[in-house]
């Protein structure tokens, strides 16, 4: 007799919908809304060109300030370290990962930026996410302005810090928030040049309410390293340009900057007194179980810190090439409703209003061999959208005429009367 038991039968059930289901119709939304972001493919052609997609272009785009992506020292520097070091770093930096490139690598930085310690990462946002949580948790307080960076915006949401969110660049509103607070720790994030406005903070303001109310004030300098400073400090970042560095440093900033902008290769790193240094590359989960960065980038950085003090005539030709921009939109500004931010950096943001309309005027450049991505909410605030036009000391005076040439004619096609 077969004694198996037989396997009862499974109710029979509908299909249920999933939330993945939903995403083909959050894409199209995102379409339909102007929002959808294209990924292009891209490969240097030579100064300021690019090929994207495979077509040449005439690129606004990036973030290579001072054209240093492609000097041959930095290059020559990295291929010397890869035969030196090998490709990896082999660890974390507190295990094996911190070469003597990379010790050496601080150390220029601390002495480049003014200030008694410098901690090398191997990028931008790590640094921001792990730092701000190693300095700040649950029952302190964070004040951070309303258009900083999203690693900022992350490392304060990780902290689990009592989050306080003030109008950009509002200091009386600041001020009045630092007043109410009764946290015993107290920390202000800023962004130093803000990245989509191109306007620069007041840090001597800045520095003054955190000094009057027991705050450590940490800048992200990441769009000013490299491209602010004092006469004969070129380049040495916004504190350098308000003269806190060196005997005027003070201990209550914490300064980080990324190494992938004007420094024209990658990572990043914090500086400040020595204990605040310490107190990080022991608490920052981002810097203690992430591989460190390999030697042959810190050897390229070292060239790029040289190379930042011996060729100051990038400075230079920047900040003609910034005048002469601003000084060849000014007539079309007066006859169209865009807007050009005040910003004496290199990042010009050319505000044209609706995402369809800023995604035309992208098209219309691109047709005409210029490449100036249009950014648009959630990034900026709805009604904003723009061009985020970027220069490097890679431009020539002709490739600034060329693209008031073609946003003047694609003005004229805005305006001209339908036939």
């Amino acid at each position: 007799m077969n004694t198996s038991a037989t396997t009862p039968a499974l109710p029979a059930t509908s299909p249920t919908a999933s939330w993945l289901d939903e995403l083909p119709g959050r894409i199209a939304d995102l379409k339909d809304g102007h929002l959808l972001r294209v990924r292009r493919t891209v490969a240097p052609a030579g100064g300021a060109m690019l090929q994207i997609d495979g077509q040449p272009m005439l690129a606004f785009c990036s973030n290579d300030y001072l054209g240093l992506a492609s000097h041959p020292a930095l290059a020559t520097a990295a291929c010397e370290a890869a035969h030196a070091y090998g490709l990896g770093s082999g660890g974390s930096p507190l295990v094996s990962g911190h070469s003597t490139a990379n010790a050496l690598l601080e150390h220029d930085l601390a002495r480049f930026v003014g200030l008694p310690r410098a901690l090398y990462f191997y990028a931008g946002y790590a640094t921001n996410v792990g730092i701000i949580p190693a300095l700040v948790g649950a029952g302190d307080a964070l004040f951070s302005d309303a258009l900083n960076h999203a690693c900022l915006i992350d490392g304060a949401r990780l902290s689990r810090a009592t989050i306080h969110r003030y109008p950009h660049a509002d200091l009386t509103a600041l001020e009045a928030a630092l007043a109410s607070s009764p946290a015993q720790r107290k920390l202000v994030v800023t962004d130093a040049v803000f990245s989509m406005d191109g306007d620069v903070a007041d840090i001597p303001a800045l520095l003054a309410l955190c000094e009057r109310y027991d705050a450590l004030l940490l800048i992200d300098d990441a769009h000013g390293f490299g491209v602010l400073g004092a006469p004969g400090q070129e380049g040495r970042g916004t504190l350098a340009h308000f003269g806190l560095t060196g005997e005027n440093a003070s201990p209550r900033i914490l300064y980080m900057a990324t190494l992938g902008k004007a420094a024209g290769v990658a990572g990043a790193f914090v500086a400040g007194s020595e204990v605040l240094v310490e107190w990080l590359l022991q608490k920052t989960r981002s810097y203690i179980f992430a591989t460190a960065a390999p030697a042959l980038l810190a050897k390229a950085l070292q060239a790029s810190v040289q190379v930042m003090q011996t060729e100051t005539w990038r400075y230079t030709h920047l900040q003609q090439l910034i005048t002469r921009l601003r000084a060849g939109l000014a007539p079309l500004l007066a006859r169209t409703p865009w807007q050009l931010m005040p910003s004496h950096t290199p990042i010009q943001p050319l505000v044209i209003g609706s995402n369809a309309a800023a995604l035309a005027t992208m098209e219309a450049l691109r047709s005409r061999g210029l490449w100036v991505p249009a950014i648009r909410p959630p990034t900026v605030p709805e009604g904003t959208a723009r061009l985020r036009i970027a220069l490097s000391a890679a431009h020539t005076p002709f490739d600034i005429d060329r693209l008031v040439q073609a946003l003047a004619e694609h003005a004229d096609s805005l305006l001209a009367p339908a036939s």
